[in-house]
Protein backbone atom coordinates (compact mmCIF):
# COMPACT_ATOMS: atom_id res chain seq x y z
CA UNK A 1 0.00 0.00 0.00
CA UNK A 2 2.66 2.60 0.84
CA UNK A 3 4.31 4.06 -2.18
CA UNK A 4 4.21 7.09 -4.40
CA UNK A 5 0.85 8.58 -5.38
CA UNK A 6 0.47 8.74 -9.15
CA UNK A 7 -1.56 11.81 -10.12
CA UNK A 8 -1.00 11.65 -13.89
CA UNK A 9 1.71 10.65 -16.35
CA UNK A 10 4.06 13.47 -15.36
CA UNK A 11 3.22 14.04 -11.67
CA UNK A 12 4.09 11.48 -8.98
CA UNK A 13 3.97 12.45 -5.30
CA UNK A 14 6.53 10.66 -3.10
CA UNK A 15 5.18 8.77 -0.10
CA UNK A 16 7.20 10.96 2.29
CA UNK A 17 5.15 14.05 1.39
CA UNK A 18 1.85 12.45 2.44
CA UNK A 19 0.83 12.68 6.11
CA UNK A 20 -1.60 10.02 7.35
CA UNK A 21 -3.73 10.15 10.53
CA UNK A 22 -6.05 7.41 11.70
CA UNK A 23 -8.97 7.57 14.12
CA UNK A 24 -12.12 5.73 14.99
CA UNK A 25 -15.03 6.10 12.61
CA UNK A 26 -18.38 7.31 13.82
CA UNK A 27 -21.67 5.58 13.20
CA UNK A 28 -22.84 1.98 13.35
CA UNK A 29 -20.48 -0.91 12.89
CA UNK A 30 -20.90 -3.31 15.75
CA UNK A 31 -18.09 -4.32 18.05
CA UNK A 32 -15.32 -3.38 15.63
CA UNK A 33 -16.21 0.31 15.47
CA UNK A 34 -14.95 0.90 19.03
CA UNK A 35 -11.60 -0.80 18.59
CA UNK A 36 -10.34 -0.20 15.06
CA UNK A 37 -8.96 3.04 13.67
CA UNK A 38 -10.62 2.84 10.28
CA UNK A 39 -11.16 6.58 9.61
CA UNK A 40 -8.35 8.05 7.53
CA UNK A 41 -7.15 11.65 7.13
CA UNK A 42 -4.66 12.33 4.37
CA UNK A 43 -2.87 15.68 4.45
CA UNK A 44 -0.69 17.03 1.66
CA UNK A 45 1.33 20.26 1.85
CA UNK A 46 1.08 21.74 -1.60
CA UNK A 47 3.46 24.63 -0.97
CA UNK A 48 6.31 22.38 0.22
CA UNK A 49 6.06 19.68 -2.42
CA UNK A 50 8.86 18.93 -4.83
CA UNK A 51 6.65 16.78 -7.08
CA UNK A 52 5.08 19.71 -8.94
CA UNK A 53 6.91 22.19 -11.17
CA UNK A 54 6.51 25.85 -10.13
CA UNK A 55 3.87 26.83 -12.74
CA UNK A 56 1.65 23.86 -11.84
CA UNK A 57 2.17 24.48 -8.13
CA UNK A 58 1.12 28.14 -8.53
CA UNK A 59 -1.96 27.13 -10.54
CA UNK A 60 -2.96 24.53 -7.93
CA UNK A 61 -2.43 26.95 -5.02
CA UNK A 62 -4.61 29.53 -6.75
CA UNK A 63 -7.41 27.07 -7.55
CA UNK A 64 -7.44 25.22 -4.22
CA UNK A 65 -7.19 28.35 -2.12
CA UNK A 66 -4.61 27.16 0.38
CA UNK A 67 -1.37 25.29 0.84
CA UNK A 68 -2.80 22.33 2.76
CA UNK A 69 -5.12 19.74 1.27
CA UNK A 70 -6.84 17.44 3.76
CA UNK A 71 -8.94 14.49 2.64
CA UNK A 72 -10.97 12.45 5.13
CA UNK A 73 -12.36 9.03 4.29
CA UNK A 74 -14.53 6.92 6.55
CA UNK A 75 -17.10 5.37 4.24
CA UNK A 76 -15.62 1.87 4.40
CA UNK A 77 -15.20 -0.40 7.41
CA UNK A 78 -11.64 -1.29 6.44
CA UNK A 79 -8.74 1.12 6.98
CA UNK A 80 -7.07 -0.12 3.79
CA UNK A 81 -10.11 0.71 1.63
CA UNK A 82 -10.40 4.13 3.28
CA UNK A 83 -6.71 4.77 2.53
CA UNK A 84 -7.30 3.86 -1.13
CA UNK A 85 -10.37 6.11 -1.28
CA UNK A 86 -8.45 9.04 0.24
CA UNK A 87 -5.57 8.58 -2.21
CA UNK A 88 -7.95 8.47 -5.17
CA UNK A 89 -9.74 11.64 -4.01
CA UNK A 90 -6.45 13.50 -3.48
CA UNK A 91 -5.20 12.46 -6.91
CA UNK A 92 -8.49 13.59 -8.51
CA UNK A 93 -8.38 16.99 -6.75
CA UNK A 94 -4.79 17.53 -7.83
CA UNK A 95 -5.58 16.51 -11.43
CA UNK A 96 -8.39 19.08 -11.54
CA UNK A 97 -6.23 21.76 -9.89
CA UNK A 98 -3.28 21.43 -12.26
CA UNK A 99 -5.33 20.99 -15.43
CA UNK A 100 -4.72 23.70 -18.03
CA UNK A 101 -7.40 26.38 -18.25
CA UNK A 102 -10.06 25.77 -20.90
CA UNK A 103 -9.63 27.47 -24.25
CA UNK A 104 -11.40 30.79 -24.56
CA UNK A 105 -14.50 30.77 -26.71
CA UNK A 106 -14.22 32.82 -29.86
CA UNK A 107 -17.55 34.48 -30.52
CA UNK A 108 -18.87 33.70 -34.00
CA UNK A 109 -21.89 34.75 -35.96
CA UNK A 110 -24.07 32.62 -38.20
CA UNK A 111 -23.22 32.48 -41.90
CA UNK A 112 -25.33 34.34 -44.43
CA UNK A 113 -26.71 31.05 -45.77
CA UNK A 114 -27.81 29.96 -42.28
CA UNK A 115 -29.58 33.29 -41.70
CA UNK A 116 -31.34 33.08 -45.08
CA UNK A 117 -32.46 29.48 -44.43
CA UNK A 118 -33.85 30.44 -41.04
CA UNK A 119 -35.77 33.41 -42.45
CA UNK A 120 -37.18 31.42 -45.39
CA UNK A 121 -38.33 28.68 -42.98
CA UNK A 122 -40.06 31.34 -40.87
CA UNK A 123 -41.77 32.79 -43.95
CA UNK A 124 -42.90 29.33 -45.05
CA UNK A 125 -44.36 28.67 -41.60
CA UNK A 126 -46.05 32.08 -41.65
CA UNK A 127 -47.63 31.31 -45.04
CA UNK A 128 -48.94 27.95 -43.76
CA UNK A 129 -50.59 29.65 -40.79
CA UNK A 130 -51.94 32.48 -42.97
CA UNK A 131 -53.61 29.98 -45.30
CA UNK A 132 -55.36 28.32 -42.39
CA UNK A 133 -57.19 31.55 -41.45
CA UNK A 134 -60.69 32.34 -42.58
CA UNK A 135 -60.83 34.75 -45.50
Amino acid sequence: MPGPLIVNDSVVIPDGELVWRFSRSSGPGGQGVNTTDSRVELTFDLSATTALPDPLKARALERLGGPLITIAASEFRSQLRNREAAEQRLAQRLREAIAPPPKRRRPTKPSRGAVERRISAKKLRSDVKRLRRDP
